[in-house]
């Protein structure tokens, strides 16, 4: 599998993750301290062949990905789920260089190209966030968590669900299909 985009990561350790599953050039933020000179980079990087961002999915990569796409709004994304990056020891390190290839080969097959909140066709509204268990409730984070599994647009809290959806160009029938299958699991 051949990625043209130079894809984003947050260390050494990840980039030979990825050079396992696929063949790609990245570009290594070095931690959630991202630099100015990386930063650059990335921007170049994008005006010439595109970024995908696979950071952890943990608060650190989601740093990240937060700093990468205030600089480069129009990075692609690509998500890893919590369970298909833990290392499996006890001391359970979460990480992109913890997954197998074939979950980075997937998640390199459904990335997503972010639009402005103005493009967004299918906006979903909140009251239906709201009637659907996503905000507000006592099981509203699972749900969330789930739902971002199911979507492929990984976790995000309640001020920002409305929002990732936009981005994304979520449809109000993926939405519904991924509430269906959540149902069917007994996720209420």
């Amino acid at each position: 599998m051949n990625i043209h985009e130079i894809i984003v990561v947050e260390g050494k350790s990840d980039t030979q993750a990825i050079t396992r599953a696929v063949h790609a050039d990245t570009i290594e933020t070095n931690g959630s301290a991202v630099s100015e000179e990386t930063l650059q980079a990335i921007e170049k990087a994008f005006e010439r062949r595109g970024v995908i961002v696979l950071t952890d999915p943990d608060y650190p990569g989601q740093r990240i990905r937060h700093i990468v796409t205030q600089r480069v709004p129009g990075a692609k994304q690509a998500f890893i789920d919590r369970k298909q990056a833990h290392s499996g020891t006890p001391s359970k390190s979460l990480g992109v260089e913890h997954a197998s290839i074939e979950a980075i080969q997937e998640a390199l097959l459904h990335v997503y190209t972010p639009k402005g909140a103005e493009t967004a066709q299918d906006a979903i509204p909140q009251r239906m966030l709201i009637q659907a268990g996503l905000i507000g409730g006592p099981t509203s984070r699972a749900r969330r968590k789930r739902l971002g599994e199911l979507l492929r647009i990984g976790y995000t809290n309640g001020k920002q669900l409305q929002q990732r959806l936009r981005m994304f160009q979520i449809t109000h029938d993926e939405v519904a299909r991924a509430l269906e299958t959540m149902d069917k699991e007994g996720l209420s």
